[in-house]
């Protein structure tokens, strides 16, 4: 993809992750990774996004050093890119606020394999990653930490994290996130939760 596409495709997957209401005024962030040059493509930082376009996206480095752009790089930039360091597999990150996933962020529970979707989607159960500062080295690295064989994590107290080698997949995935915690959230309501066997989970996963 070239400059230009890469920075339409950010504003197209953000101005529709805004619409879905997966996050509220300038909270969250998206951002794609272009491993040939090394340049990071990023929202920016609280801009709000009804007036967002190609011109305010931001182009840095892994060492947020600025290579183009009018703006400050979203304040979590950091978290963005210890997660390209570790997985040259993810080129793409959506860290989403959306309700019911950040309301299990706030409780610290993981979300269990309750429908099969979240193995086809995310790879198994949606773990936790440790609290830290916003904006900190330590956001990144704990949601590398549990992000080991998933492709999402809630992010305790913070909302939730989805990747993917495109950013149409790592949004794809974020909404699964949500769905499964609003389902979970309401079973729980309703009596005991039965989650899906290992047995069929190794089944789907090939192990």
């Amino acid at each position: 993809m070239t400059s230009a596409q890469i920075k339409e495709t950010l504003i197209r997957v953000t101005k529709q992750a805004y619409a879905d209401r997966m996050f509220a005024a300038t909270s969250g962030n998206l951002s794609m990774y272009d491993r040939e040059t090394g340049h990071m493509y990023i929202t920016p930082g609280s801009y709000p996004y009804e007036i967002m376009t190609v011109d305010d996206v931001m182009i840095i480095d892994l060492d947020g050093n600025i290579i183009e752009g009018i703006h400050k790089p979203s304040s979590e930039w950091r978290m963005h890119a210890a997660v390209y360091r570790n997985d040259d597999t993810v080129n793409a990150i959506v860290h989403t606020h959306s309700p019911y996933a950040t309301a299990f962020s706030i409780n610290h529970l993981p979300i269990p394999v309750t429908l099969f979707e979240i193995v086809y989607f995310l790879g198994g159960d949606i773990p936790v990653a440790d609290a830290a500062i916003p904006g900190t080295d330590a956001v990144g690295e704990n949601c590398v930490k549990v992000l080991n064989e998933r492709y999402g994590c809630l992010m305790a107290n913070h909302g939730a994290l989805a990747v993917g080698d495109t950013l149409d997949r790592a949004y794809t995935r974020a909404v699964y996130i949500e769905d499964a915690a609003h389902a979970y959230s309401i079973a729980l309501t309703h009596g005991p939760v039965h989650v899906i066997e290992s047995k069929d989970i190794n089944k789907i996963l090939g192990k």
